[in-house]
């Protein structure tokens, strides 16, 4: 019987008690690293054990533990993804310029230059929207203040990495295989730089830093999922717009940290997360699939998962059709088959038609039909989990029909 796997994109809602023990907690001298005790570290198993059994029971196939482990401090944190990575590497350290106010790097290829996080290119064509404080568009808040490098990027994480396999490992029955999420070397250099003499020497260390990272999630029997919204979305942080083959050439500089930081990993325990920002914006500035497809598909992943039900990027669906020939042929396409950006829950029927058109693509095998993006913070728990229960029907339906 052909069946259909099913997976998220990483975050998942936090529980109340969850969300209230990380906002008692406390920092530490640096100003960004959270304090832990035995008590709240008990508290994550248990909500790991507790968030993993209800993807279970709602069908999903490849768990993760909702991004409990990353650092967080408020019910409508975006940013665990990528903060938790300052908490993990030393060579960090607060300063005067906030990074979210400030270019993030000193220099790029082809004069490709990123600009602050605030002043992106669809913030401008929307400034009204984004600036409106009532009914204006939330782009979220992160658990703590984002800081520079300052010295030597190395990885300390040790401690944090292993309780995440220890509680996700624990959480899986027997022959179920799970994920764990982790920052991509070019998403986390997006930190600004002031030691590196270069943006390529940046880049770097955070590639010899997270490589750690990565061996222990892969060593644990734990499918990894790199998570690199940056190959896509940096389009809309350069001002002014670039040409595609500068952008192109930049985007290569992250695939190639990409491949050197997973070498030696298997390959079909590696999955790569792309996506263009999960904020709830027009998006009217994202760069197109068509553009960056080839380019992506360089990364030696055995799996991408991809934004496939907004309104934004639902049509490219075709663009993996036209470009079939391209595709490895041991490659899985992870589609994102519900959404992040909208309360409308999908009928189960429309989330089995978004799955067939992969399926008839690559062959129903190699597709494990997932979420856009993180659910956690960006819709209302109880429709969070509504999708993820219409995600599980909706692939057994496609099931049934390819």
């Amino acid at each position: 019987m052909t069946t259909i796997e099913t997976t998220t994109a990483g975050s998942l809602p936090r529980t109340q008690a969850l969300i209230e023990a990380n906002a008692a907690r406390t920092f530490e001298d640096d100003g960004f690293t959270l304090q832990s005790t035995l008590e709240f570290e008990a508290l994550v198993a248990e909500a790991v054990r507790d968030v993993v059994e209800r993807q279970r029971e709602l069908g999903i196939t490849q768990p993760g533990d909702g991004e409990f482990g990353k650092a967080m401090s408020n019910a409508v944190d975006y940013g665990a993804w990528w903060s938790y990575s300052f908490q993990r590497v030393s060579g960090l350290s607060l300063t005067e310029i906030n990074a979210f106010n400030e270019p993030p790097v000193r220099s790029a290829p082809g004069d490709v230059r990123l600009t602050a996080f605030l002043d992106r290119r669809d913030r401008q064509a929307f400034a009204e929207a984004y600036n409106d404080p009532e009914g204006g568009i939330a782009t979220g808040r992160t658990a703590t203040a984002f800081p520079t490098t300052t010295g030597e990027i190395a990885y300390r994480g040790q401690q944090a990495v292993a309780a995440d396999t220890r509680n996700l490992r624990a959480a899986l029955q027997e022959g179920e295989r799970g994920f764990l999420t982790a920052i991509a070397p070019g998403s986390a250099a997006r930190v600004r730089n002031d030691f590196y003499a270069s943006e390529q020497e940046h880049i770097d260390a955070w590639v010899e830093a997270l490589r750690e990272e990565y061996r222990a999630i892969t060593d644990a029997g734990l499918i990894l999922q790199l998570d690199d919204p940056s190959l896509a979305e940096n389009w809309d942080q350069i001002n002014p717009e670039p040409s595609v083959e500068d952008y192109l050439a930049f985007t290569q500089i992250r695939i190639d940290a990409i491949n050197a930081a997973i070498e030696g990993l298997p390959k079909e325990q590696v999955r790569l997360h792309l996506c263009w920002g999960s904020w709830h914006g027009p998006h009217t500035t994202d760069i197109e699939l068509k553009h960056i497809l080839r380019t992506v598909l360089g990364a030696k992943v055995g799996q991408i998962s991809f934004e496939a039900a907004n309104a934004r990027h639902e049509h490219e669906w075709a663009v993996w059709e036209e470009n079939r020939d391209i595709i490895p042929d041991d490659l899985i396409l992870v589609p994102g088959v519900v959404g992040h950006s909208t309360n409308l829950v999908e009928h189960p029927d429309l989330v089995a038609q978004r799955i067939e058109r992969f399926a008839k693509i690559v062959g129903p095998e190699r597709v494990i039909a997932a979420t856009d993006c993180g659910l956690g913070g960006r819709v209302h728990p109880q429709i969070a989990w509504a999708k993820l229960e219409s995600l599980g029907e909706g692939a057994r339906r496609a099931a049934a029909r390819v």
